[in-house]
């Protein structure tokens, strides 16, 4: 009689045994499925967040050579910006450019026809970068400049008329200004961890303005640049795992 009971209780225990091991795989699955639920909301808020994954904050200084036309005269302006450069992505400051060469103001629409006038255009406000992929050795940038801009006539003498200058160098007519809208994109190489080339293009539109011969019709026009930054775009730490090297 003991026989049976022997084998009764021990299909009980083999029975228990399966359920603990059903139970078992099924609390390890449970609990990966949890894990996995659990990254994937992290990894979504990181993805939201507005700067995103990326470490190290610094900052540069571009300094700018662009090439443009006003009214359909060549225009050469040199252009200065920089500031903070967070997470090497955003870059937020300030910019500044201005005309260099001599354009030449039209007779009819000059202040001065006895006098040959020139023209000078300037502007200055908020600079915005968006550096996709920093890290990589050419990558893309978008930027955008958001401020004044002013145009005005003066007197620029030729080199053999610096003796009459002085009664003219301090002497500006018609002075404008307006706002200027100008995005762009750059095609950016890292020479060295300090050191970066960023040729592009970008399209100036302005509004509002009403100087003699330049109008918004006549600033409005593209713009082509080369640029050098010099600064720090943020440290780049070494990842242990491949897993970890992601680009910004």
């Amino acid at each position: 009689m003991k026989w049976p009971v022997l084998h009764q209780t021990g299909k009980i225990i083999l029975a228990i045994h399966v359920t603990q091991h059903k139970n078992y795989k099924l609390m390890k699955t449970f609990s990966l499925l949890i894990f996995l639920l659990v990254a994937g909301a992290v990894q979504a808020q990181e993805i939201q967040t507005l700067f995103g994954r990326g470490s190290g904050t610094g900052g540069y200084v571009a300094l700018a050579n662009k090439f443009s036309t006003f009214n359909g005269d060549f225009a050469n302006l040199n252009e200065v910006y920089g500031g903070v450069f967070i997470n090497r992505r955003w870059l937020v400051g300030m910019g500044f450019a201005a005309s260099t060469n001599d354009i030449r103001v039209p007779i009819q629409y000059s202040v001065n026809p006895a006098v040959p006038m020139t023209y000078q255009y300037g502007q200055g406000g908020l600079m915005l970068e968006r550096v996709l992929s920093s890290n990589r050795s050419i990558h893309l940038v978008a930027n955008l400049f958001s401020g004044v801009g002013f145009t005005a006539q003066y007197y620029r003498p030729q080199w053999d008329e610096w003796d009459s200058w002085r009664d003219y160098h301090n002497t500006t007519h018609d002075e404008n200004w307006f706002y200027v809208l100008e995005p762009g994109a750059q095609l950016e190489m890292n020479l060295f961890r300090w050191l970066r080339f960023s040729p592009g293009v970008s399209y100036r539109k302005t509004y509002g303005s009403n100087g003699n011969g330049l109008g918004d019709r006549e600033l409005t026009n593209w713009s082509y640049n080369l640029t050098l930054k010099i600064g720090s775009f943020g440290k780049r730490h070494r990842a242990r795992h491949s897993s970890e090297t992601i680009s910004n």
